[in-house]
């Protein structure tokens, strides 16, 4: 038998290192169904150690038709916790990219937050109108149960409460269930309030009030978090204008709130006080940087930053105001982090209010040390996670 025919019939087992916790884990890697090439592994840690990734897990079945990876980033504080999205990933290069960046975003997400959790994410590769089944799902769940509680999943794009039902039944390291099993339900509108309270920050400190009545706002993306935002921000006073790829729930924004409907990148381009990037991340490029006529940018989006260390400066240049996707949209987190511990609403709502306060005192920190309000943020998340660090360093 061929060495490239043997490979595909066994598993390849992988040895990761984590620099940070100082051991090794050994794990069984299911290979893809390309053929093996020591280059590509070679890529794998170079992106690991980029940002010092503790660990990345393949997953496949060919019966269900599962392609999934899970990253964890970092489970100083705790375990790694983070939603599980189903996407049609052009290759899987991009979904390996996308999940490395969301799991990276969830570690400061938690400990910006003040959370006793470390950073995860799970994307599952196709089309989720096509793919998803219970037996889908429920395979998925034994993937996660085999990490033994080193990663909590939950519901992200597109997948659902029921979703994670279907998780349940093969794992209890899951977040995010209906509130008839205990959970909290549906984590969106604790986010969209999360990006609200944090939105009402940036435009105090930009126009010296955080009343949005009348100001011009706009939205981009209405799904779960988007739809609930333009809510609150209606029931604000503000002016409203929506893009979305999906025409009947722009109809239908359109004549429930009164906003205005704006085709595709000319959203970009609006004079308006706040452009809110709900949908997905990456967007703030150069390119669409220099079409902004906004004064504050404050959306649920992650990881909107395309390179934080470009992009996030640029921003700051202009006087732009940017709060920080992982500070003001951790209210979904903080969310199933209360069902995690005990569920309760009002505690849910209560600590994520806290985020008005926390996006104040970045603004703040951002003018004091002189550096763009991203680099603001992730130094204050990497301090707590270097501080508890040191509490375990002794016996």
């Amino acid at each position: 038998m061929k060495p490239i025919e043997m490979l595909k019939k066994l598993r390849l087992i992988m040895c990761f290192k984590s620099n940070s916790l100082r051991y090794y884990e050994i794990w069984k890697i299911n290979l893809l169904l390309q053929p093996f090439k020591p280059k590509i592994m070679s890529d794998i840690f170079a992106q690991l150690q980029k940002h010092d990734h503790e660990q990345i897990v393949f997953c496949q079945d060919e019966y269900t038709g599962l392609k999934a990876i899970i990253a964890i980033h970092n489970t100083v504080l705790g375990p790694g916790l983070g939603g599980t999205r189903v996407w049609n990933y052009t290759s899987e290069a991009d979904a390996v990219n996308d999940v490395l960046r969301l799991s990276r975003g969830m570690t400061y997400k938690a400990s910006i937050s003040g959370l006793n959790l470390g950073g995860a994410k799970a994307v599952i590769i196709g089309d989720a109108k096509t793919l998803k089944t219970e037996a889908l799902m429920r395979k998925f769940g034994r993937f996660v149960e085999n990490l033994n509680g080193k990663y909590i999943t939950a519901e992200d794009v597109n997948t659902t409460t029921r979703d994670m039902e279907y998780v349940n039944m093969e794992t209890d390291h899951v977040v995010g269930l209906p509130e008839s099993m205990g959970g909290g339900g549906d984590p969106s509108p604790v986010t969209a309030y999360g990006v609200f309270v944090g939105m009402k920050a940036a435009v105090n400190h930009v126009f010296g009030s955080d009343s949005l009545a009348g100001k011009k706002i706009a939205v981009q993306g209405i799904g779960k978090v988007g739809g609930h935002l333009i809510e609150y921000l209606h029931k604000e006073g503000a002016e409203l204008f929506i893009t979305d790829i999906n025409e009947d729930t722009l109809k239908k924004y359109s004549k429930e709130f009164g906003a205005t409907v704006v085709s595709g990148d000319d959203i970009y381009g609006l004079d308006v006080d706040v452009f809110a990037p709900c949908a997905l991340g990456a967007i703030l490029d150069s390119v669409n940087i220099n079409k902004l006529r906004c004064k504050v940018i404050a959306g649920a989006a992650n990881n909107q930053l395309a390179d934080e260390n470009i992009h996030g400066p640029m921003l700051m240049d202009k006087g732009i105001a940017y709060a920080p996707d992982f500070l003001i949209n951790a209210g979904g987190l903080i969310n199933v982090y209360q069902e995690h511990i005990g569920y309760n609403r009002e505690t849910a709502f209560s600590n994520t209010e806290k985020i008005y306060d926390t996006t104040l005192a970045i603004f703040k920190k951002s003018i004091a040390d002189k550096v763009h309000t991203q680099k603001a943020a992730t130094e204050l998340a990497e301090k707590r996670i270097h501080d508890i660090m040191r509490v375990g360093s002794t016996y």
